[in-house]
C-alpha cells in the first residue's frame, strides 16, 4: 500500500481507535483533563505550509471523533484566519509553530519581541496556550534556545512539549521529512527517547498497534502537508520531499 494518503491515514486512526486509545490535545495533557488508567495518543500537526491540507486532515479526524493539536507558523501563506478558525471549530486546539530565534537570525530581544507579536496575532483568531518550536533546517538557531532567558509561562504559555514532555516515558513518532524517525533528514524534530522503534512505513506502525507492542502512551507528530489524497497530489508532494530531503542530508553532513 502506498504510504502518506489519506486512506492510511484513516487506517491508521481505526487501530488506535480498535485499541481504545483516547484521543487527548496537548491542552488537555498538560491540564491532566483525560482518564489516566486509558493508554492515550496526542496527535500533534506542524502546519509549516499549505494550510489546506491541513483542514482536509482537520476534517477527517472529527469525522471519527477524534481531537489533535495543530501548531501553526505565523507567515503569510500559513497564517490563514478562516482556516484556522474552521479548524477549530471541529473540535481541534490550535498552538503556534514559533520560529523567532531562527528567523531574527540569533538576535534574543528581537526575537522575544517577535514572539510576543506573532503570539496576539494568532490570540486574535484563538486562545493559545501551547506552542512548539519549528525547526528551520536551513538555519543554525533553533528557537528553543530562547527559553535559555526567557520563560514562555510569562505568556500564559501551558506547555512547549519538546521541553515539557518527558519522551523517555512517552512515545514520539514523526514524520519530519515525511519519512518516520529518520534522523539523516531530521535536524532538530528529535528527543531524548528510551523507545527504539525503526518504522519505515505507516502500515509497520499500524501492525505494532494491533499486535499491542507500542507502549500506551504516545506523541506522533504529523505535517499534514506530506500526505496526499490523490495520485497526483501525492507525486507531486514526493518530487518536493526528494528535493528538500536531499538539501536536509547536505546541511547535516557539514
Amino acid at each position: 500500500m502506498r504510504d502518506f494518503t489519506h486512506k492510511i491515514y484513516r487506517d491508521f486512526l481505526i487501530s488506535l481507535k480498535k485499541e481504545n486509545f483516547q484521543f487527548i490535545t496537548v491542552e488537555e495533557y498538560f491540564s491532566l483533563k483525560y482518564d489516566k488508567n486509558r493508554a492515550f495518543i496526542i496527535i500533534r500537526h506542524d502546519v509549516d505550509r499549505r494550510p489546506k491540507s491541513s483542514l482536509k486532515m482537520a476534517k477527517i479526524e472529527n469525522s471519527m471523533g477524534i481531537k489533535a493539536t495543530y501548531y501553526f507558523r505565523t507567515i503569510s501563506r500559513t497564517l490563514k484566519p478562516d482556516i484556522i478558525r474552521e479548524i477549530a471549530t471541529l473540535g481541534h486546539e490550535i498552538g503556534y509553530h514559533y520560529e523567532s530565534l531562527a528567523e531574527t537570525n540569533g538576535n534574543y530581544e528581537k526575537a522575544i519581541r517577535d514572539f510576543a507579536r506573532n503570539l496576539s496575532k494568532l490570540r486574535e483568531i484563538y486562545p493559545i496556550k501551547s506552542i512548539s518550536m519549528h525547526g528551520r533546517p536551513t538555519s543554525k538557531w533553533d528557537s528553543r534556545l530562547l527559553w535559555k532567558r526567557y520563560n514562555y509561562r510569562d505568556y500564559g504559555i501551558l506547555s512547549e512539549p519538546y521541553l515539557d514532555i518527558d519522551f523517555k516515558k512517552v512515545l514520539y513518532i514523526t514524520d519530519a521529512g515525511r519519512e518516520w524517525n529518520n534522523d539523516l533528514i531530521n535536524r532538530r524534530d528529535r528527543v531524548n527517547s528510551s523507545f527504539n522503534f525503526g518504522f519505515k512505513h505507516t502500515e509497520e506502525i499500524i501492525l505494532n498497534i494491533d499486535r499491542g507492542v507500542l507502549p500506551n502512551k504516545i506523541m506522533v507528530n504529523i505535517h499534514p502537508e506530506h500526505w496526499s489524497e490523490n495520485n497526483i497530489e501525492w507525486y507531486r508532494v514526493l518530487l518536493i520531499r526528494k528535493i528538500k530531503n536531499f538539501v536536509k542530508r547536505q546541511l547535516l553532513n557539514l
